[in-house]
């Protein structure tokens, strides 16, 4: 099964949901235990494309890698108040492969002139385990990776109260 994400689908969790963006932001090819993802390079406004991003309601690790192109996996843990504890930003490259653990919300993207293309674990199962309240409630995460005079940023997302040191790999 091939899931095509649209644009007006994902304006819940984009900075500027009314900004002209990509039309169709990504795809996901489910297979029975793993996912490929297919990310359309460009801007939604001035934040670049992204998936919509969630959390797991299971405990356990996800596992992504990257198999083509150029991106940024973010990574986040709420504080029970739903408030942004802690911020990762991984850098994507082809062969990275990164661990996401167990209470860490996560979104992929690509901030690369190509097809940003990565390979999860979960597979169709993976439906039930996502939970999408949490990063739809606060219009995405702590911060939104953006393009500023042709380099990329990082935003602070308003809708949050704190915003932690961000660190990266």
């Amino acid at each position: 099964m091939i899931t095509i994400k649209t644009h007006k689908e994902l304006e819940d969790v984009l900075l500027e949901p009314k900004a002209p963006g990509v039309k169709e932001p990504y795809s996901v090819i489910h297979g029975e235990n793993q996912n490929i993802t297919v990310l359309n390079p460009g801007l939604n406004g001035i934040e670049y494309n992204k998936t919509y991003g969630h959390f797991h309601k299971f405990l356990g690790v996800e596992i992504y890698n990257c198999l083509y192109g150029q991106g940024v996996l973010v990574m986040q843990r709420n504080d029970v108040d739903g408030e942004a504890k802690e911020f990762k930003v991984v850098t994507l490259h082809p062969g990275r492969q990164v661990e996401i653990p167990s209470g860490f919300g996560h979104a992929v993207v690509n901030v690369g002139k190509d097809y940003l293309v990565v390979l999860d674990n979960t597979g169709k199962k993976a439906d039930k385990w996502h939970d999408y309240q949490p990063v739809t409630k606060k219009q995405g995460f702590a911060y939104y990776i953006v393009e500023k005079k042709g380099e990329i940023a990082l935003d602070p997302n308003p809708t949050y109260k704190v915003h932690p040191q961000i660190s990266t790999e």
